[in-house]
């Protein structure tokens, strides 16, 4: 069983960040597939995302598996930990649209 995490929701950047590393990236990577997952909608700036990574590494929801040569590009990957975070973060969010969903069809409904 994981490690636990705090309840609550995920800023989107994090929320991001952890679903790139779902297979290993290092931080180029993780900007460029944030942005493509979120259609160009969320751009990552180098200070958010190593302050994110950081964050991450702290609470253990992700690692780093390693570093280049003599490079400093540095390579991530999500831990069960953070799995776990993600799973309760989507089930989370969907709660948010189904009940979003029920009130406005319900208002729908009677206006018409």
């Amino acid at each position: 069983m994981p490690e636990s995490f705090e309840r609550g929701a995920l800023t989107e950047a994090v929320y991001y960040v952890l679903l790139s590393l779902f297979e290993a990236n290092h931080g180029y990577g993780i900007m460029q597939q944030v942005e493509e997952m979120s259609s160009g909608r969320v751009k990552l700036g180098a200070g958010t995302l190593y302050g994110a990574l950081n964050s991450l590494v702290a609470k253990k929801w992700i690692k780093l598996l390693n570093e280049y040569g003599g490079t400093r590009k540095k390579e991530y990957i999500i831990t069960d930990t953070g799995r776990a975070a993600v799973l309760a973060e989507v089930e989370r969010l969907k709660e948010l649209a189904a009940n979003g969903e029920k009130v406005i069809s319900k208002l729908e409904r009677k206006d018409s």
